[in-house]
C-alpha cells in the first residue's frame, strides 16, 4: 500500500482570500514505512506572504522571488502523488489549498474522505489531549531538535514517524502472511527488528540415558518411605 505523507506552507490561512502554497514536502511510505523517496519544492506564490505566516514558517518574499511558480511544478507534484493515499495532519487545511492550486490545470479535486487525517486519528486515540504535531512528537519521543520553525518537508518527515506510531508502532503490520511455500523450511521468530530463521526439521538424536547413582537411589527410597497417605 502506497501512501504520501504531505505538508504545505502557505502565504496565509485561506485560498478563498487569494492565499497560495509556497512550500510542499512529501514523504513516500509503502506498507506504512518510508521508502526513502521524497518530494520537496518551494514555490513563488506571485503575491506577498503575510507577516503572520512568516512568523510561523520563516519563509520570506525575497527568498521565494526566484522560485518556480505553481504552473511549472504542478505536473511533477501530481506525478509524485500518483495513486498514493495522502496522509496529512489537519487535512482540511492542506486539501483546501491543494485543490485551489490544481483546479486551473484541470485536475480532479481531492475529497477529504480520500485522505488520512492524522489529527482526527490522534483525537480519537487520545481524546482530550493536545493533538498538534509538536505534542504528538513529544508523546511518541520523536526527535524535535531540528524544528525551530515549521517546514513542509521536515514536518512531513516528523508526521511520517507520528503516523507510524498512531498505527501501532514498528510492530504494526509485520506481513507474516507471505508465501508459505517460500518459508516452508523455516519459521520466523521476530523480536523487535531482529529476525531469526529457525529450521523446522532438525536431525534426529538418540535419547540419552541418565542412570541414577547409588546415593541418589538411597535418598529417593528414604523420601518415599517417609510419605504418608500418598496417592500412588
Amino acid at each position: 500500500m502506497r501512501e504520501i505523507v504531505l505538508d504545505t506552507e502557505t502565504t496565509g490561512m485561506d485560498p478563498e482570500d487569494g492565499h497560495r502554497i509556497i512550500e510542499i514536502g512529501c514523504v513516500e511510505l509503502f506498507n506504512h514505512l518510508p521508502t526513502g523517496r521524497t518530494y520537496h519544492q518551494y514555490i513563488n506564490p506571485e503575491r506577498e506572504v503575510e507577516a503572520g505566516a512568516i512568523a510561523v514558517h520563516g519563509i520570506k518574499n525575497e527568498f521565494l522571488a526566484d522560485k518556480p511558480v505553481f504552473a511549472e511544478i504542478v505536473g511533477e507534484f501530481m506525478d509524485f502523488i500518483g495513486d498514493g493515499t495522502m496522509v496529512i495532519h489537519n487535512a482540511e487545511f492542506d486539501i483546501k489549498f491543494i485543490n485551489a492550486e490544481i483546479k486551473p490545470f484541470g485536475y480532479k479535486p481531492y475529497k477529504l474522505t480520500e485522505v488520512i487525517d492524522t489529527l482526527l486519528m490522534a483525537r480519537k486515540k487520545f481524546p482530550g489531549s493536545p493533538a498538534n504535531l509538536d505534542a504528538l512528537c513529544r508523546r511518541f519521543n520523536v526527535d524535535l531538535s531540528a524544528r525551530e520553525l515549521h517546514g513542509a518537508l521536515l514536518d512531513a518527515q516528523l508526521l511520517a514517524d507520528v503516523y507510524l506510531e498512531l498505527q501501532g508502532g514498528r510492530q504494526h503490520g509485520l506481513g507474516l502472511s507471505g508465501d508459505e511455500k517460500k518459508h516452508s523450511s523455516s519459521q520466523e521468530n521476530i523480536q523487535g527488528d531482529v529476525r531469526m530463521n529457525i529450521p523446522k526439521s532438525r536431525p534426529y538424536r538418540e535419547p540419552r540415558e541418565f542412570v541414577p547413582s547409588a546415593e541418589e537411589l538411597e535418598a529417593h527410597a528414604k523420601m518415599v518411605s517417609g510419605l504418608k497417605d500418598s496417592i500412588w
